[in-house]
């Protein structure tokens, strides 16, 4: 099983705009972060990159306010697969058409383990900055894919603020017009 860090990512290292809120999920400007992935039509580099997450999906752990953000949007689970909401806030389980939202009170590491548990052997992806740098804290991740989007945002949510020193190995670049999907083992 691997913990896959995934995450659209501005230039200057942006992966919201400013002001996220249920309106702009994104913040300001920040759906430019996802335009590869639904400009139309879609180079097929980014489909395929696309297909293949997507099929390398097991479940996914996403922090509390990407779901509270995320939901209205997705209308469904982010990927078809259970998914852990790391939040501070017990809950029943929220049933969608494609999986299961199961709410997590317990951490990010309780989090991913559920998530592996669930995974079928497959990958769990994490989602949001906040999660994401808990995990890579807590010596959770195996590799970081970041699809680099060619704009510059000027301001919003960082990925990388509030993270240890890490040595990340690239081993796999895809190029579009549109983005450019780096993949990273981490280094332990």
């Amino acid at each position: 099983m691997t913990v896959l860090l995934h995450m659209s990512m501005s230039l200057d290292g942006y992966v919201a705009g400013p002001d996220v809120s249920a309106d702009q999920g994104m913040g300001a400007g920040g759906e430019r972060l996802h335009d590869w992935m639904f400009a139309e039509p879609v180079a097929e580099a980014d489909r395929a990159m696309q297909d293949r997450i997507r099929a390398d999906v097991g479940a996914v752990v996403v922090g509390r306010r990407t779901f509270d953000v995320g939901l209205p949007h997705w209308q469904d689970v982010p990927f078809p697969a259970p998914t852990f909401v790391v939040t501070h806030e017990a809950r029943a389980e929220l049933a969608q058409p494609s999986g299961t939202f199961t709410f997590v009170v317990d951490g990010v590491a309780k989090a991913v383990e559920l998530a592996a548990a669930r995974a079928g052997g497959r990958k769990v992806v994490l989602m949001g900055a906040d999660v994401d740098q808990q995990a890579l804290r807590a010596g959770l991740v195996d590799e970081v894919l970041i699809n680099h989007v060619p704009v510059l945002l000027g301001g919003g949510t960082r990925l990388f603020d509030a993270t240890p020193a890490a040595e990340l190995v690239p081993f796999e670049v895809v190029a579009s017009p549109a983005v450019t999907h780096i993949r990273y083992r981490v280094v332990r």
